[in-house]
């Protein structure tokens, strides 16, 4: 018998037919006599339209309302998921944010969870019921229902699976796993069977769409494996949790669960970039935090830094970068603080990408950069920017050559081949 947790995304809960058939995956656990709790997401395009009411009610509206409203999509889905579980023959109940409690911070629409006591939820489980939780949604310190922000029905799942105790957290969405890189750009990517919690961190971070970083930090410092899964599958054909054929998908894990560590595991790319370069700025103390210091303050965080003194050892260009939605935002704040500064020209552009090279095996292998930057080179695929840690390379280039250069990296890390 095994303690899971099942969370189903808005593609997989978009439709009762969807929902029917998710259920059935939660139907072929029961029967295996596992005790499945699950979380679900609202039915997809369900929050956005719920956000876009908001906004038309008011564009400055009161945050603890807007939870209120947003949080709602949740509940639907709930509800229907039970009765659907129910008309299967299953006991099943829904339960929102507030009610279990799932424990958050106030910080409306973007809280933080602190603590999902799971001692009820557990207790009626034993008694074989299935809890089907709301996902993104809490209860804050001020009794308002509170939001997680974007993707918070992951992080909802794993915070439930650790309040649990569960051996494992299924995450069904409308892809069979992580792989090697985006399929719609390389042909031969592959999905991996297994991957460490830090390279999945890396890949969420840094382009990756499949899990919510927050999810994965969390799942980090609770211990709670993940399995990345299609929903999608038919329920009948995949072997229930703790049998002894493996599960399909991708498990995110720790380290020391896979034994043969490949030196790249995986090739992102983030789009959402924009370059931004002070041009002349004097090359004196306390200029660099005098430029990223207000950014700081306004809440925009820089990413790649890269500085260029010249030639007269008097002047030196920065350039950094910011997401793509903060451009207009830091362009502005830098302006104001020209005279401070005293740079010549600023410059932005959001026709930039960034290309990521992902691999724990990094760590005992010299030369991965080196051989990333001739390839890049023998492709005539300028860099713009590197930033780097123990395992990964990021490297700024042209938004033009992103299939170049994720097909070309693919290709030199024999990922081609697994």
């Amino acid at each position: 018998m095994t303690l899971l947790v099942m969370k189903f995304g808005g593609t997989s809960v978009a439709d009762l037919e969807r929902i029917r058939h998710a259920a059935a995956h939660v139907k072929r656990e029961v029967a295996a006599g596992n005790r499945p709790a699950v979380v679900v997401s609202a039915m997809a395009g369900e929050t956005n339209r719920l956000v876009a009411l908001t906004r038309e009610a008011s564009p400055l509206h009161d945050a603890r309302e807007y939870d209120t409203v947003v949080s709602s999509g949740e509940q639907v889905t709930t509800g229907l998921m039970a009765i659907v579980l129910q008309s299967m023959g299953i006991q099943a109940r829904s339960w929102q944010g507030w009610q279990i409690p799932i424990v958050t911070d106030d910080a409306h629409g973007a809280a933080r969870i602190k603590e999902v006591p799971g001692n009820e939820l557990l207790r009626r489980m034993e008694r074989g019921e299935v809890p089907v939780v709301a996902g993104f949604q809490g209860l804050g310190p001020d009794n308002r229902v509170t939001t997680l922000g974007r993707g918070g029905s992951d992080t909802s799942a794993v915070a439930l699976a650790a309040g649990l105790g569960a051996e494992r957290c299924d995450i069904y969405t409308d892809v069979d796993g992580v792989y090697t890189t985006d399929p719609r750009i390389v042909a031969r990517a592959r999905r991996l069977e297994r991957i460490s919690y830090e390279e999945m961190l890396e890949m969420a971070s840094l382009g990756a769409k499949v899990l919510q970083t927050r999810s994965v930090e969390l799942a980090m410092v609770k211990g709670v494996r993940l399995q990345v899964r299609s929903s999608f599958d038919d329920p009948e054909s995949v072997p229930p949790a703790g049998s002894d054929a493996p599960a399909p998908g991708t498990l995110v894990c720790d380290e020391d669960e896979i034994v043969e560590k490949q030196i790249v595991s995986g090739i992102t790319y983030a789009k959402d970039e924009a370059r931004i370069t002070l041009v002349e700025v004097a090359d004196k103390p306390g200029v660099a935090a005098a430029v990223f210091g207000p950014l700081a303050e306004a809440g925009i965080n820089v990413d790649m830094i890269v500085q260029s003194v010249s030639d007269d050892g008097r002047h030196t260009d920065i350039t950094f970068t910011v997401a793509a939605a903060d451009l207009d935002k830091t362009m502005s704040a830098l302006e104001e603080l020209r005279a401070q500064i005293g740079f010549k020209e600023l410059r932005g552009t959001t026709d930039v990408v960034k290309v990521s090279v992902i691999g724990i095996g990094m760590r005992s292998h010299a030369g991965v950069a080196a051989s990333m930057f001739k390839a890049l080179a023998e492709k005539s695929i300028n860099i713009q920017a590197i930033s780097t840690s123990e395992i990964k390379i990021s490297v700024l280039i042209d938004a033009a050559y992103t299939e170049l250069a994720v097909r070309t990296l693919h290709s030199l890390y024999g990922l081609d081949d697994l």
